[in-house]
Order: structure tokens, then C-alpha cells, then sequence
């Protein structure tokens, strides 16, 4: 069995006053790299060697040198391919990729021919037999021949057939501290080292101080949760608190029915919304609340007229993946009109998962994050929801807004709110907002005199738009490239 690399180099080193660890790898029959990594090791245990740097250069050939070794030159490959009656000169340049140069270099060496006596001109051979001095010469310098004149070899640099390297390496030689086997180096102290003094016999692993730590692998945010991250704060700046939104799975009664949205709504096709099959129904409603909204519904009260149709009970208990979290405002506002203490002012806001039966492409998928506001005071209005939209977009860093009246079946009036973009020179819709109606709000309890505002926006869009990614399905989703995750900048929106 060899001896390790090291005491190889270490023993061979008894026999030479200095050697090359480029000849190293002619005596050891080993990569160079290896040798200096072995020389390497060497160094670590002290002064054993000296080591002297130096250099070398060397003639290799290229990929395409490389070819014309094994095929012969450009121009030899389009003599070879001339038949004796001839070729025509367009049917020749198809037979090889580089039959350009290969041509011209033919034509120059007298070996081809352009016969303008017949239509079209053909290409005939000019002399009987060739001599490829470029593959003869490229094969010597491959065998480590340097016999080619040097103007040759300047020309094939030019064609790129050959490259001149430089190779580093190192002349060693005996250090004051040579020997022909390596000691092994210490790299930790012991107690029983100190306690016996074994310490001063031995000798220790020199602390490498510049060596990097190898980085620690841990997790890193989605640049969802960094965008969430300065919306919610914005919110918690402005005084809101945050909802409770645990409950992806709701009824349609909190979903839609407590929101005065009628059970005949496109919005509760199975196309529309996810339901639940297991399991498919819910049981536990506040009963008196259920039976007001129910009458507001079918026959109408507090002077609305309803929609007059026959509220179904089995309707409002379908279980369903919340297609907003809106069905979360409305349970915090029933909460907040039954509580003991009496009605007080709030303000609320949520961010979290809604799930929609959407047809998938690059901006829609079937889930996605709604940021929500809510504030509930008295005698609130249309400008109170329009002053506090002006300061929320404020805070993230948007000015210019525009509102475009709009429907939605548990706000009048309503708002769609556009903010101008500068990069596409365009307004774009970010939300949607309004003033929930009194068939809403009366029926949970809250007094006559009380309004509530709220608005509601993507998550996504901003966070698209924020780190520049096209394709949803690029920022969540099977595809989602975790090195995009580990690498994105924390989230800074530009706040006023």
C-alpha cells in the first residue's frame, strides 16, 4: 500500500535538493491539484518545506482545435468533400458548419477551383492529393511536441485552434523543520493535556483567524409575509387591531347570508366557491340573531324592502372554504353590538388566506391574501372613508388616488379605488371599498346611528409589483424558486 501523498512528497524530497509540483505529477502519476492540496496539508504542520512560487506556459488546444484533430482542417474537410465531376458551390457550403473558412482557406492553398465555364459555376478539385499540415501540427502540439514553427502557431491562435495557458505551480524544497513523516497536528486542548502537562510535547493546529464560518442553514420569509409585514404595520400605526383569522373553513350564513348577500347570488355557485363536503353543514348560530336575518332577507325591515324570496336555513348552513375575510368583520361586528359594556368605536383590520374557484393563470389563482379594513363609529360617512383611504395609501408611499362607484350587495355606497403608477404610466385598481348597508349592520344589534367604513385589497399585487415578478404562480406555488425566497430583499415600502 502507497504511503500518504504527503510522505510521499515528503520522502522524495530526501533524493532532490528542489522539485517542480508540476514533475510531481509525472513521478506520482497524481493531479497537480491534488499534490497541492496535499502540499497544503504539509505547510499546516510547520516549516517542514519551502515553497516557491512560479509559473509556466503551455499551448493547448481548443474545443474546435480538438476537432480538427479528429477530423481533419476546415479545409480538408471541404476538399474531401468535392467530388471529381464536382460540386456546386451552394450545395457545398451545406455540407459542413464551418465550410465558410474552410472554403476560403481551400481556395488559397490552390487546392479547389471555381469552373465559371458551365451554368451554374461548380467547385472542382485543382491538384490530386492534399497534405493537412494543420491537423499534422495541431496533433504535435497535442503530443507536447514545440517543433511548429512559431508564425504557425500565431495563426492558429487567430483561428482560434489553439490557446495559451499559464499553469502555477510551486518549487519546494527542504525546510528547517523537514522531515520525512508528518507529526500529528493537535487541534483541540484537553483537560487531561493541561492536567499532565502533555501540552508542552505537543504541537497544535495553528488557527486559520480569515477562514469564513460555513453559513448556518436556517429559513427565511416569503416576500408575502415581508409586504404582510409593513402592511400590518401601517395598520397597528393608524390605531387598528387586528382580527382573529383562524377560521379558513366558514358557513355561508357568516360568509354571505350575514352580509345581506341573497342565496340566489352568483357568488354561491359551485363554480364561485369551494365547498365543503365533510363536513358539509354547520348547526350553531346565534338563533334570534339568525331569525333577524332571515326576515331581512325575505321580507325586509328597518324600512328596507328585503329581497322577498324564501330565505332556505339549508342554504346559509353550507360549509365553505371563506371567499373573504369579510365573513371575519362580520362576526367581529356582531361580537362587538352584543357585548355587555355597550357599543364602543373600533377599529379593525385583517390579512390572511381567502380561497376563490378561480380558472388559474398568471395574475389569479384559488387562493390568495386580502388585507381588510374596518372602522365602526358614530355618524361616520362617505368623506370619513375616503380622508382615512387617502392616509392609509399615504402611509404606503401612493398619493395620487381616484374612487369609480361601484356595487357590491353589503356596501352603499361603494367605491373601487384606483392609484396612479408611475413605471406604466396608468391608473390601476388596487381595492375595493364602501360604507356597509343598515340591512347588514341593524340586524346584528349595532345602533341606528352607527356607520362602519371598510376597504379591502390584495396582497399579492403590491408584492408582485415589489419584487418585480410576473407570474403569480412564480411567487406561490409548486414552482415557487426557494432560492428567489432566500435571496429577496427585505420588504420597504416608501412611506410618507
Amino acid at each position: 500500500m502507497h504511503p500518504d501523498l504527503t510522505e510521499r512528497i515528503l520522502q522524495h524530497l530526501e533524493t532532490v535538493d528542489k522539485i517542480d509540483t508540476l514533475d510531481l505529477v509525472e513521478v506520482f502519476g497524481e493531479e497537480h491539484q491534488k499534490i497541492v492540496g496535499a502540499l497544503k496539508s504539509i505547510e499546516a504542520h510547520g516549516d517542514l518545506v519551502r515553497t516557491e512560487t512560479t509559473s509556466r506556459k503551455r499551448l493547448e488546444l481548443t474545443e474546435e482545435g480538438q476537432a480538427v484533430v479528429a477530423n481533419g482542417s476546415h479545409e480538408a474537410v471541404i476538399y474531401n468533400a468535392v467530388p471529381e465531376h464536382g460540386i456546386v458551390q451552394a450545395d457545398l457550403m451545406k455540407l459542413t458548419p464551418a465550410a465558410k473558412v474552410g472554403f476560403s482557406k481551400a481556395m488559397s492553398q490552390g487546392w479547389i477551383m471555381l469552373d465559371k465555364s458551365v451554368n451554374p459555376p461548380i467547385i472542382k478539385r485543382k491538384v490530386d492529393k492534399i497534405q493537412d499540415l494543420v491537423k499534422e501540427n495541431l496533433t504535435a502540439i497535442a503530443n507536447g511536441k514545440n517543433d511548429v514553427p512559431a508564425n504557425l502557431v500565431t495563426e492558429y491562435k487567430k483561428r482560434k485552434l489553439l490557446q495559451e495557458i499559464t499553469i502555477k505551480s510551486f518549487i519546494l524544497c527542504k525546510g528547517p523543520e523537514y522531515a520525512k513523516t508528518l507529526t500529528k497536528l493537535e487541534t483541540d486542548l484537553t483537560i487531561d493535556m493541561m492536567a499532565n502537562a502533555l501540552w508542552k510535547d505537543l504541537k497544535f493546529k495553528a488557527y486559520n483567524f480569515n477562514a469564513l464560518g460555513a453559513p448556518p442553514s436556517c429559513g427565511h420569509l416569503h416576500p408575502l409575509l415581508k409586504v404582510r409585514s409593513e402592511f400590518r404595520q401601517i395598520f397597528l400605526e393608524m390605531g387598528f387591531s387586528e382580527m382573529p383569522t383562524n377560521n379558513f373553513v366558514e358557513s355561508s350564513f357568516w360568509n354571505f347570508d350575514a352580509l345581506f348577500q341573497p342565496q340566489q347570488h352568483p357568488a354561491r355557485d359551485a363554480h364561485d366557491t369551494f365547498f365543503i363536503n365533510h363536513p358539509n353543514k354547520s348547526y350553531k348560530f346565534p338563533q334570534d340573531y339568525l331569525q333577524r336575518v332571515k326576515q331581512i332577507h325575505s321580507k325586509g325591515a328597518h324600512g328596507s324592502q328585503g329581497y322577498g324570496y324564501n330565505w332556505k336555513l339549508e342554504e346559509a348552513q353550507k360549509n365553505l372554504l371563506r371567499t373573504h375575510t369579510t365573513a371575519v368583520s362580520a362576526r367581529m361586528l356582531y361580537k362587538l353590538a352584543n357585548q355587555a359594556e355597550g357599543f364602543k368605536p373600533v377599529k379593525y383590520f385583517s390579512i390572511d388566506k381567502v380561497f376563490r374557484n378561480e380558472t388559474l393563470d398568471a395574475t389569479h389563482l384559488a387562493e390568495f391574501h386580502q388585507v381588510e379594513g374596518v372602522i365602526a363609529d358614530v355618524g361616520l360617512t362617505l368623506g370619513d372613508l375616503i380622508g382615512t383611504l387617502y392616509e392609509f395609501f399615504r402611509k404606503l408611499g401612493i398619493t395620487q388616488l381616484e374612487f369609480k362607484p361601484a356595487y357590491n350587495p353589503y356596501t352603499e355606497p361603494s367605491m373601487e379605488i384606483f392609484c396612479y403608477h408611475p413605471g406604466l404610466n396608468k391608473w390601476i385598481e388596487v381595492g375595493n371599498s364602501g360604507v356597509f348597508r343598515p340591512e347588514m349592520l341593524l340586524p346584528m344589534g349595532l345602533p341606528e346611528n352607527v356607520n362602519v367604513i371598510a376597504w379591502g385589497l390584495s396582497l399579492e399585487r403590491p408584492t408582485m409589483i415589489k419584487y418585480s415578478i410576473n407570474n403569480i404562480r412564480d411567487l406561490v406555488g409548486p414552482k415557487v424558486d426557494l432560492k428567489m425566497v432566500e435571496d429577496g430583499p427585505i420588504c420597504r415600502l416608501e412611506r410618507a
